[in-house]
């Protein structure tokens, strides 16, 4: 994983020994710091360079203080670069002028003399949340480029896809909750991507959570976030993934493996659109729209009494299943022309296509991790062909028998391993612990695996 850089604040103030005490205060927060001290200076440096929060006085002329200055900096600001959060200051401070402030576009206000916990904890956040709304408009400016091939990507010509198509172009545009369901690899993450850039929010971010892989600990910090202190180390405030996902959508994956106490937690934030983060007690609202993935049998979950009916009521609004790919087959060959591109590009290789031996065996290959698997197979096809057209020999699918399934015995080891993981989460339908329990691992060497084999 990559260390985040350090956040790149500028600060704009006509008096000096402001900006020196400020640049001090941050430099020590690991902020790096930019000074200005008129608003020229100001636009010309947002114009040439990069920030994650601008801090700026609202008077620059000696002996002003109706803050029209800053009031009209902001405008300039709002049409340069819209995305960058600011905050404003001033030691004239009313609440007109802090209303007019945050109706041009400001993010939050404050004082002079300034509180430090206060400033910093708002620069902080502002930060975060200014990152997450620059990547998210960055990915739309890719998508809009890059739209003729995201949709093509979305192969669903087989006629088992016909009902999902359907729900996605009636669902997609309005506000309701889905939760989508399917076996492990069969495009639930897709399907959730088509629905986001459908609707409104498709402009706005769509923010994923793996909530399988969130342990009890750190659940409700990393979808409600949590201030300084609020345990050992919590060394600065953090926003929390509701609050990124703000006017957008939030993709909760493998929603089923959450435990009881987190649910509830959860259902109390989709019913009021309220939360806390962990250690404040300040409320905050945010408007998301929330789209839900899981392999398993939620009904029968709550049947069993593992998994709240109030809560599935909340997620599951519409609820889309998606086909395994062994019952789209004729969605195979071109999805396997489609990842054959993507890999071309990649690996900067000229493969012209399938040999008719290889085609056959993608389209009788039982497919366990499915479009996932596939997509894994042409990549190695791509890597390991030696001649114009990928063979059979080098998708690696192995010996397959007159039921479509594997000899295992002529199998690579790793590819067995990736196998029977996949046959034991089938099986307990998609139930982390007991998929763990019935291969003899526990559960955080099952969840190393799933991540090797991006299951």
């Amino acid at each position: 994983m990559s260390t985040p850089t350090r956040p790149r604040a500028l600060l704009a103030d006509d008096q000096r020994d402001v900006l020196e005490a400020l640049r001090l205060l941050l430099k020590g927060e690991g902020f790096e710091t930019h000074t200005a001290t008129a608003p020229d200076e100001v636009v010309n440096q947002i114009a040439d360079q990069d920030f994650d929060v601008l801090l700026m006085d609202l008077n620059y002329t000696r002996d002003t203080t109706s803050g029209r200055e800053g009031i009209d900096l902001l405008e300039r600001i709002q049409k340069l670069d819209s995305a960058l959060p600011v905050v404003v200051m001033t030691a004239w401070a009313s609440v007109e002028l802090a209303v007019e402030a945050m109706r041009r576009g400001a993010r939050d206000f404050i004082e002079k003399p300034w509180d430090n916990h206060r400033l910093l904890s708002i620069l902080r956040t502002q930060t975060e949340l200014g990152r997450a709304l620059k990547k998210g408009r960055r990915l739309e400016a890719e998508n809009r480029m890059l739209r003729a091939e995201t949709d093509s990507s979305f192969i669903a010509d087989s006629r088992a896809m016909q009902p999902v198509l359907e729900l996605v172009a009636r669902v997609g545009p309005s506000e309701a909750n889905v939760l989508i369901t399917g076996e492990n690899g069969s495009g639930k993450s897709v399907v959730a991507r088509q629905l986001h850039a459908v609707s409104d929010r498709g402009s706005k971010p769509m923010v994923t959570v793996n909530t399988g892989g969130l342990s009890e600990s750190i659940f409700e910090s990393e979808l409600f976030g949590h201030v300084k202190g609020a345990y050992t180390d919590a060394k600065s405030d953090r926003v929390g993934r509701f609050e990124m996902a703000d006017g957008g959508t939030l993709f909760l994956d493998e929603i089923a493996n959450i435990t009881t106490k987190q649910q509830a937690k959860l259902l109390r934030v989709l019913e009021t659109g309220e939360l806390e983060r962990l250690g404040s007690s300040r409320t905050r609202t945010v408007d998301v729209r929330v789209l839900s993935a899981t392999n398993a049998d939620l009904q029968a979950e709550v049947d069993e009494g593992r998994f709240r009916q109030d809560l599935l009521f909340r997620l599951k609004t519409v609820e889309i299943h998606l086909p395994p790919l062994r019952e789209r087959t004729e969605d195979i060959p071109p999805l396997a022309e489609h990842f054959l591109g993507r890999h071309n590009g990649r690996y900067r290789k000229e493969i012209g296509g399938f040999t008719g031996e290889a085609l056959q065996a993608l389209k009788t290959y039982a497919w366990p991790g499915n479009v996932r698997e596939l997509d894994h197979a042409v990549e190695r096809g791509v890597l390991m062909a030696t001649d114009t057209h990928i063979s059979p020999d080098d998708l690696a699918l192995g010996p397959v028998g007159s039921n479509g399934q594997l000899n295992l015995e002529e199998m690579p080891l790793e590819d067995v391993e990736r196998y029977l993981i996949q046959r034991a989460l089938d099986r307990t339908e998609g139930n982390v612990s007991g998929a763990a329990q019935a291969l003899g691992l526990s559960r955080s060497a099952l969840y190393r695996r799933l991540e090797k084999y991006d299951l």
